[in-house]
């Protein structure tokens, strides 16, 4: 077959994937080989690739392609997430687009919509992460929607419920106006915000003494309910028992007294709003006080708000604050650094809101996932992620599981009358109706009669069944894949999605298989720009991945990212990173060309430089082999690459090939050439899971393959054992050759002409590398002498000295005018430094480490000059 010059991606990968694709390499089914299992965190399934996805599933790749050579039965299995907020918001500002409201439709008709959009524009990112190379099992692909995995998820639910984990009740939420649906605390994020704080007078009923409250949020004024100080605060004693007017409203509230209050903050009265504050509301219930709800499902206000109706909450606010100051209330205003939540999702202002929701007990099923962190049983990297796992953990509130949306599982709770506590929990309306007679006590229930539960469950709900419920693990708690494959091996994710999905991932393990999910966690870092940046599309700051792997092949852009991602660090993404990427790709295409363009003679003899290249190479291999082992051991991948890219680039082409080129118009003797592709072979294994486009290229190249010795499917090479001393001898004959050029470089000797090389030999450094010395510095003659040898260049290794003689070598005049020039030079800066040291001011005042710097530049001076009158006197 004919190579290429160049190595063209475009024209490689499609053809690789395809082929990989057709012969089934990516499928898994149970057998006797031990199962190897990744789940991929499930994007978005509207969502489309972005860089951290990239970093994501580039290591994924790596980890499953590693295991499959290593002969496990290797099984990734790929799949996408409903993210009913996310979607239900794309869907609904689509529908507006087209003048349609969701309030307009039935459930049924906006899930027909909702279901059109996500078959459109859904799975496209599964699609992309094909041209990234990722060998997921492609049949096994799943969807959180799918019936058998929504009926797990509602299954689930049922279990819960039965077992006393599940409850509905009365709790103040975090409410996202926009998205119109409660968010776990999880899903909030906090944000320190400019503000203002407004000190607001209450008149005293019955007199003209006024308090006064400090407030971020003057427009919830309109809801309160009392008046609260520390009963401790001698400034309010005289208030006990009395009630103030509040302001706009004209309501009478009653001033009441409780030890929750800070005297030291603001003015030492606090206004309860128990609607919309959680602390207010507990103090509401301690006091039975009222509760006035003045917002509607989107943050305008409602009735309650009085003339404010209809107003968004901060346009209100500026008006209830003018209407405030023209009434006389305002007493001053401060500016104020708030910190608020907002929603994860849509960035929304969250609003405390109380509302009847569904609740997931934690107390009791965190305590597993907690034992099993702390016993080492499933292992996080980086480690430090331990602490912020533990830290919430121990602190966590119940989970509220509902959401008030139409797109994901549907709750399986039938009412059967208006009370909290008057629904049954069953799969089916038919199977509802026999519970609700019973419950009910009313033999005459019909079917008509109840009415499902409007929300759905929150997304995560199903996906911390993910492990399990691609295996049928829920509803076939027994069945051959899931005892085969479950526990997983490895889950690759985010920091950020720690909570929301691994913890509650080891929650479920542990409930409803009473195993871990997983044994290792990897934690990636985030990728950010070089300003430290996060990578988004608001900032522009994202680059395209398909048009980047386009340009610089899947290979490159999987090496570039690699090589940024210390493990479980932060990423900092540089384009110049990937072009590196690229560009090793170039060079090993480079180093196989050169191989196969050698002519192989079975007759020539093999030169000892080449069997002495061999032997090194062939260690050098084992000692790389065993570092990439514990860098993976660690999670080290970007370690690993960097190991591999040095034996690549350095050991192997700039050295071993170097050694055993034959020179220009010869041929190679057979024994090496076959060496040198057994070399081939391996370095392509060991790239294979970093770049596997390219070495799949390779390796068929080598040699006509069945698709049965395909490389995606060949074998790891094994770890054995290697002699260490020619590694180490090695080394120093690179310093040899290293000196040699130097000189060379130095002197204008050209390397087209041979030098002659003596050896002052004072150590036991053998003889057996002189044909690599010889080779690689094109030295004629190579001797050991016992003297100094005159008129010759000199270098040391180790306590060896070099000597190249100059006669025929160099224009001896015109060397000695040069080393005068470097002595003047040199005897100069030696007296500029001894000055400063002479200097003692300079002693007493420079800072150590400074002296220190200075005595040692003393010293190479002194080395230096020696050195070159040395010189000067051999020639």
């Amino acid at each position: 077959m004919q190579i290429p010059i160049k190595y063209i991606p475009n024209e490689v990968e499609n053809k690789w994937y395809d082929y990989w694709m057709k012969n089934n390499y990516f499928h898994s089914e149970p057998d006797e080989r031990e199962p190897y299992t990744i789940v991929i965190p499930p994007p978005n399934v509207t969502g489309v690739l972005h860089m951290g996805h990239m970093l994501n599933n580039t290591i994924q790749d790596v980890l499953i392609r590693r295991a499959r050579l290593k002969g496990f039965n290797a099984c990734w299995v790929p799949g996408t997430d409903h993210a009913s907020i996310a979607t239900e918001a794309k869907v609904v500002a689509k529908l507006a687009a087209e003048g349609i409201a969701k309030a307009d439709l039935t459930r049924d008709e906006f899930l027909n919509h909702a279901w059109d959009w996500t078959h459109k524009h859904g799975g496209v990112i599964l699609e992309q992460l094909k041209k990234l190379g990722a060998s997921c099992d492609w049949k096994r692909t799943k969807f959180t929607l799918d019936d058998d995995l929504s009926e797990s998820v509602i299954d689930t639910f049922i279990d819960l419920y039965n077992k006393g984990l599940i409850y509905r009740g009365y709790r103040m939420v975090n409410w996202d106006p926009e998205a119109k649906t409660t968010l776990s605390d999880e899903e909030v994020e906090y944000i320190e915000k400019q503000g203002k704080l407004y000190y607001v007078d209450y008149k005293i009923e019955g007199s003209d003494e006024v308090v006064t409250i400090a407030t971020t949020r003057p427009e919830t004024i309109l809801g309160d309910t009392a008046i609260c100080v520390n009963p401790n605060d001698e400034r309010f004693t005289h208030l006990k028992g009395k009630r103030v007017v509040v302001p706009i409203a004209n309501r009478s509230i009653p001033i009441i007294e409780d030890e929750y209050v800070d005297m030291e903050f603001g003015t030492g009265c606090l206004k309860i709003t128990p609607a919309h504050d959680p602390n207010d509301k507990v103090i509401g219930e301690k006091h039975k006080l009222e509760v006035i709800d003045i917002f509607n499902d989107d943050a305008t206000l409602n009735a309650a708000g009085l003339q404010f109706e209809g107003q968004d909450r901060f346009e209100a606010r500026k008006a209830i604050v003018k209407e405030l100051e023209e009434k006389g209330y305002i007493n001053k205003i401060e500016d104020y650094i708030n910190k608020i939540g907002i929603s994860e999702r849509t960035k929304a202002v969250i609003e405390p809101k109380i509302s009847a929701q569904w609740f997931l007990k934690m107390e009791e099923m965190v305590k597993p996932a907690i034992k099993a962190v702390k016993d080492g049983e499933i292992k996080f990297f980086p480690k430090h992620n331990v602490n912020t796992f533990n830290h919430w953990l121990e602190n966590i509130r119940d989970w509220n599981i509902s959401r008030q949306l139409w797109w994901g599982q549907q709750i399986p709770a039938f009412f059967y009358g208006d009370g909290v506590e008057d629904f049954v929990i069953a799969k089916s309306a038919k199977e509802a109706l026999p519970l609700a007679v019973k419950a009910s006590n009313k033999n005459d229930l019909q079917l008509g009669d109840l009415r499902q539960e409007n929300d759905v469950l929150d997304t995560w709900f199903s996906s911390w069944l993910w492990p399990i419920s691609v295996f049928d693990g829920i509803r076939h708690p027994n069945n051959k894949e899931i005892e085969y494959y479950y526990p997983t091996n490895d889950l690759v994710t985010a920091p950020d999605i720690i909570f929301f999905w691994v913890a509650r991932m080891i929650f479920a393990g542990y409930e409803f298989r009473d195993t871990k999910p997983f044994s290792n966690v990897y934690f990636t870092g985030i990728v950010r720009d070089k300003q430290g940046r996060k990578m988004s599309k608001s900032l522009g700051n994202s680059p395209d991945p398909i048009k980047m792997m386009k340009e610089h092949g899947a290979d490159g852009v999987r090496a570039g990212l690699l090589l940024a991602a210390a493990a479980g660090n932060d990423l900092l993404f540089d384009i110049e990173l990937v072009k590196q990427g690229k560009g090793f790709a170039n060079k090993i295409w480079n180093g196989f060309r050169l191989v196969t363009s050698w002519e192989v003679s079975a007759t020539i003899e093999q030169p000892e430089s080449s069997k002495k290249a061999i032997q090194w190479y062939e260690a050098k291999f084992q000692q790389t082999l065993e570092s990439i082992e514990k860098s993976f051991e660690q999670y080290r991948l970007s370690e690993a690459l960097m190991t591999i890219y040095k034996l690549l680039w350095d050991d192997f082409s700039s050295w071993y090939l170097e050694v055993v080129k034959p020179a220009f118009g010869q041929p190679i003797d057979v024994n090496t050439y076959k060496a040198s592709i057994q070399f081939f072979e391996n370095n392509m294994k060991v790239l294979h899971p970093f770049m596997p486009f390219l070495t799949e290229e390779i390796w068929q190249f080598i040699a006509e393959r069945a698709p049965e010795e395909a490389l995606i499917v060949s074998e790891y090479p094994k770890q054995r054992l290697f002699n260490s001393k020619i590694i180490n001898d090695f080394e120093i004959v690179k310093e040899v050759v290293s000196g040699i050029r130097t000189i060379r470089k130095d002197k204008n000797i050209s390397f087209k002409n041979t030098i002659d090389l003596s050896v002052m030999n004072s150590d036991n450094f053998t003889k057996e590398f002189d044909a690599v010395v010889t080779k690689m510095g094109n030295v004629a003659n190579m001797s050991y002498v016992i003297e100094k040898v005159d008129a010759a260049l000199s270098f040391r290794v180790k306590s060896n000295t070099y000597f190249i003689p100059m006669e025929g070598a160099i224009d001896t005049e015109a060397e000695k005018v040069k080393l005068q020039e470097e002595l003047k030079y040199a005897e100069g800066f030696l007296r500029s430094v001894q000055g400063k040291l002479k200097n003692e001011r300079f002693v007493q005042n420079a800072p150590e480490q400074v002296i220190k710097t200075e005595r040692k530049k003393e010293a190479e001076a002194l080395a230096k000059i020696e050195a070159l009158k040395s010189s000067i006197l051999s020639l």
